[in-house]
This record gives C-alpha cells, sequence and structure tokens, in this order.
C-alpha cells in the first residue's frame, strides 16, 4: 500500500492572477462579451474569389487612411502665395501657393514622399474600381435581393461618396490641372437655375477662385467625407454579419445555412494575408508607375490650360456627356440658361444615381418576389436583371469615351467632329443593342443548360443507327453539376387582373396592375425553366433505353473500325464505342 506524501513546508496559496485574465473576467462580468465573441469568432464565411473584390475596396480604404495620415503632416491647405526656393529647377522662384508648394516640398524633400502620394493616388484609384466591380458582382448575381436592400443603398452612397472624396483629394495640391478641374466645378455650379452663382459665391468664399477653396476642400477631404465613409463601411459590415453572407448554389448548401470557414483562424488569416497582397501591390504601383506629376502642370494660373487635360478615370464619363452635349441654351428674362452644362454634368449623374439606387425596388416590385434570398444567382438565370446592367455599363462606357474624344482623334487621326457624332448616335443606341445581345446569350445558355441537364454534355463520340441517323454520344454530368443547375427557383409569372374580383367589387389601381404583369411577363416569358422533376426523370429513363440499345448493338460508332482515331491525345481502335463493347473506363472527351 503506498500513502501520498509531501515535502511542503508551508500551506499552499492561491497565485495572483494574470492582469490581462482578470481585466478581461471582469469585462466580461458587466458586458458578457465572451458569449459575444464566442458566437461571432465562429461565424462562417463562404469561400469565393468573387468574395474578395470587396475585400479589395475594404483594404483600399484602409490603405488610404495610413497613407492620408502620413501626407497631413506636411500638407499646408493654404491658398496664401509664396515663392518656391525648393530642389525642383524648373519652378524656382516661381509664385504659387502654399498648398501646390507643400505637395512639392513632399514629392522631393520629404523622405518617402513621393512613393506615399502615389501610393495614395492608386488606392483611391483601386478603392472605387473595386466598389464598382464588387456592385456589379453584387448585381449581377441577385445579392441585393431581400433582405440586403439596405445595404445595397449603402454601397451606392460609398459609390458616390468615393468618388466626390477623390473629387476633393485631386484637387488639393492647386496645380494647373487640378485648378482646372476646379474652375469646371465653378462653372457647373452656376449653370444650375436660380440657385446656382450662390453656391459659388458661397463655396469659395466670392468670386471664382477665392482664398478659401483649397481649406474646404481640404477640410471635406480629412474630415467630413471619411467620416460618413466609416460610418457607412461599418454599417456595411454590421449588415453583413447580421444577415449572413450570399453563397454560390451547390451540393449542401441551402438557403437556410452557410457553408465555409469560421472567422477565426481560417477566414481571418485569409483575409489578413490578402491585405498584404493589396497593399504590396499598390506599394508597387506606387513605386513603378507614375501618377499625377504635379510638378510638370506647374502652379494654377486661370490663363492657361493643360492640353489633353481630363479627370480621373471615375469622372470621365460626366465629362464625356459633357463634350459630346449639343450647345442648347436659353436667355430668359435677361438670364442665359446652360442647359448644355447643367443637363449632362448636374442632372444626367442625378439620374444615373437614382437608377442605380432603386433598381433592386423596380426589380422587386416587377417579379413580385417578396421572400429572403441567401443563394446567389447564375446571371444567365436573370437574363433581363444582366441585360439592364449591360446597358447601363454600355452607357456609361461609351460616355467614358467621349471624355476622351480629343486624344482619340489625335491618337488615330480621326477627325473630332465625326468621333462627337458617333458618340452622340452611339450612346443612345448602343445600350439597346447591349441589352438586345445579353438577354438573347443568356437565354441561350439557359437552353445550354438544359439539354446538359436532360441529355447530358457532348463526348466527341458520333454514332450511327440502323436506319443511317447520326447522333452525337452523350454522357449524364455529374451529380454534383446537375444540383447546381437545378438549384434555382422557377420564375413567378403573373396573371393579367381582371375589373372585378369574384365578387364584383372593382380592383383599385387596375391599369398599374396591368403594367406590372406585363413587365412581368416581360421579364420571365422568354426565360427557360429549370426542368420539373417528370422531365428529368424521363430523361433518365430515355438514357437508360439508349445504353441499353448501344449495349444490344443497335447502334455502332461511324468510321473504319480498323483506322486509328485520336482519342483525348491516344490512339482508339474504333472498336471501344461500336455499341458491342462497354464504354466504362474508357476517356470520353470531358464537358
Amino acid at each position: 500500500m503506498s500513502y501520498a506524501t509531501s515535502n511542503g513546508k508551508t500551506a499552499a496559496r492561491a497565485k495572483k492572477g494574470n492582469p490581462v485574465g482578470s481585466t478581461a473576467t471582469w469585462l466580461d462580468e458587466r458586458l458578457g462579451l465572451a458569449t459575444l465573441a464566442k458566437k461571432q469568432i465562429r461565424k462562417v464565411f463562404p469561400d469565393h474569389w468573387s468574395f474578395m473584390l470587396g475585400e479589395i475596396a475594404l483594404w483600399s480604404f484602409v490603405i488610404l487612411l495610413l497613407t492620408g495620415t502620413f501626407l497631413t503632416l506636411w500638407f499646408k491647405p493654404s491658398m496664401s502665395e509664396v515663392v518656391y526656393n525648393g530642389p525642383y529647377d524648373q519652378l524656382r522662384g516661381m509664385q504659387m501657393s502654399e498648398a501646390y508648394a507643400s505637395t512639392l516640398h513632399i514629392s522631393f524633400d520629404v523622405r518617402g514622399g513621393l512613393l506615399m502620394r502615389q501610393i495614395h493616388h492608386w488606392s483611391a484609384m483601386l478603392f472605387i474600381a473595386a466598389m464598382f466591380v464588387h456592385m456589379m458582382r453584387v448585381f449581377f448575381t441577385g445579392a441585393f435581393r431581400k433582405p440586403r436592400e439596405l445595404n445595397w443603398v449603402i454601397g451606392c452612397l460609398l459609390l458616390l461618396l468615393g468618388s466626390l472624396e477623390g473629387f476633393t483629394g485631386y484637387s488639393l495640391p492647386d496645380d494647373l490641372l487640378s485648378g482646372t478641374g476646379i474652375r469646371a466645378a465653378d462653372g457647373f455650379m452656376k449653370s444650375m437655375p436660380v440657385v446656382g452663382t450662390y453656391m459659388s459665391f458661397f463655396l469659395f468664399g466670392g468670386e471664382f477662385p477665392g482664398d478659401a477653396i483649397i481649406s474646404r476642400l481640404y477640410t471635406a477631404h480629412v474630415l467630413l467625407i471619411p467620416g460618413v465613409l466609416l460610418a457607412l463601411i461599418g454599417a456595411h459590415m454590421l449588415l453583413l454579419v447580421f444577415h449572413k453572407h450570399t453563397q454560390w448554389p451547390g451540393p449542401g448548401r441551402t438557403n437556410e445555412n452557410v457553408v465555409g470557414y469560421p472567422l477565426l483562424p481560417i477566414y481571418a488569416a485569409k483575409a489578413g494575408g490578402f491585405f498584404f497582397i493589396v497593399f504590396g501591390l499598390t506599394a508597387l504601383m506606387g513605386g513603378l508607375l507614375t501618377i499625377n506629376p504635379i510638378w510638370r502642370y506647374g502652379p494654377y494660373d486661370p490663363s492657361q490650360v493643360t492640353a489633353g487635360s481630363q479627370p480621373d478615370w471615375y469622372m470621365g464619363w460626366p465629362d464625356g456627356a459633357l463634350r459630346i452635349m449639343p450647345g442648347w441654351e436659353t436667355h430668359l428674362f435677361g438670364f442665359t440658361l446652360s442647359w448644355n452644362v447643367f443637363l449632362p454634368i448636374i442632372v444626367l449623374p442625378g439620374v444615373m444615381f437614382t437608377i442605380l439606387l432603386v433598381l433592386p425596388f423596380i426589380e422587386q416590385w416587377i417579379t413580385g418576389d417578396k421572400r429572403e434570398h441567401h443563394l446567389l444567382q447564375r446571371p444567365r438565370n436573370a437574363p433581363n436583371r444582366t441585360a439592364t446592367m449591360v446597358a447601363l455599363m454600355t452607357f456609361i462606357g461609351l460616355l467614358w469615351m467621349a471624355g476622351g474624344n480629343d486624344i482619340l482623334a489625335v491618337l488615330f487621326n480621326l477627325n473630332l467632329n465625326y468621333i462627337t457624332w458617333f458618340m452622340r448616335v452611339a450612346v443612345f443606341v448602343g445600350p439597346v443593342l447591349a441589352f438586345i445581345i445579353t438577354r438573347r446569350w443568356c437565354i441561350s445558355l439557359q437552353r445550354a443548360d438544359e439539354a446538359m441537364l436532360l441529355h447530358g454534355y457532348e463526348t466527341g463520340v458520333i454514332m450511327r443507327s440502323p436506319e443511317g441517323a447520326y447522333a452525337e454520344k452523350h454522357s449524364p454530368i455529374s451529380v454534383d453539376e446537375a444540383y447546381t443547375l437545378t438549384a434555382r427557383d422557377r420564375d413567378p409569372i403573373m396573371e393579367l387582373p381582371t375589373a372585378a374580383d369574384e365578387n364584383g367589387v372593382a380592383n383599385r389601381k387596375v391599369q398599374l396592375r396591368r403594367l406590372r404583369v406585363k413587365l412581368n411577363h416581360f421579364w420571365f416569358s422568354h426565360n427557360v425553366q429549370k426542368p420539373t422533376a417528370a422531365q428529368l426523370e424521363e430523361a433518365q429513363q430515355h438514357a437508360a433505353h439508349e445504353l441499353a440499345a448501344a449495349e444490344d448493338g443497335h447502334q455502332h460508332i461511324v468510321g473504319d473500325y480498323t483506322g486509328e482515331y485520336e482519342l483525348d491525345g491516344r490512339p482508339a481502335d474504333g472498336h471501344q464505342f461500336d455499341g458491342r463493347h462497354s464504354t466504362e473506363g474508357e476517356e470520353l472527351r470531358q464537358h
């Protein structure tokens, strides 16, 4: 028998607790953070490359904040005139604003200043581009549907504010190019009837250019707009967590679950690595690719303008609309209404933004779909939605090209007037053609999916029946792919309302309801609906019958049996698919 022994001479005492653990316990007992954190760190996120587009925008914004903080340490948002005595010989001795002089100081005197300036500018470009592409992905896949309509609205506001933030940012150096943009903005405001001149006077603190515009743009650029952007991004992320992330259809994925990886440690590690990839590529562009070389333009002078001057790419399409707009003006009671400026610059962007904002609600009204959706749609399964966005993209793209009509004329040795007239016609014809082509393309892809579901994929093997008819041998697609192709709802097609219901009571707003039904029929009537269970069962029975017939020798392969065929890079003896031998184990052409 053994006895427990101890060499201890003193009584045991509790050790002093870890300060971090004690603090965490204190907070948890009062705030309940442990339960909340445990739930959130195990939250599952699906895995797909297209979901990274939103992360590119997020990490670009983080880079903007970091590099922008660095630049604010040396930038002076003042329009007071100074004489430049810096290291750049071509500008030495010239009078310029403190804003322009401090930007030159950052570029040539501050160690790493030019690199930070260029990283900041490139990340701004990437931020808006990533938001634009991310929103297209959301729209094409139907990720904006209930319950995510509000997140779509937030995304639209982020895109708008991001563009305004970019404009205020590249206007700050007060060089000739940015000054030309500010001068154009002054003209845009003054084109607004009644209130335009007042808005310009209050913004510039008097007549253009005044002495306050740079400091006011600076306040908006580093304080007001970033604060709103941070708030909207936070709301966007909170709604993303609350609604859970959408996912592509596939085996095991339903409208009620999420298949993917937990936030910690896998998703957080991937997101962290992706941040460094985005940061590294942006830094590489900032170090190797020159952007906005303000020293070449010189300080702003209202009597001069840079040849080929254009805004940043995301402001190019309103500029293109301005360039191709006819010179329409109205003289009324001694006042001039400049429709040639007001319509393309003030009205058109407002209309386009409004259309983008209400697209989910218009589709919901047409389809009558009030259900929650957590599975994404393939763009081909929503032909009209896909075609609508392609038409809008075509419209924006043509206007964007028109914004460089002078560059196109010089580069391709074309007549500038011909380009202008072509664009005036193309912006109306192009979106219509794009809509029709995209819609028909999507419907054709739907028919191809239906044929693949019912008949399998084409193997490249040509069979001949005893009657002499030729047909290509099909093999069934995999179960996973069949699940993906059938994981969609059949489109709800409405019925035309009658003037009165079954009780003889007149239906209210019958004309509006009939318009809605007609739009619903246009939206869905040409779509190829997914096969029913009966159709799939009939197709499987037909395939089994064909296989049995082939095994009985009723079909044989076309060609000389003694010849050699190349099958997936290896010779075939011609008898492998003659209907008398089993094809199991043979490598058919993969679909």
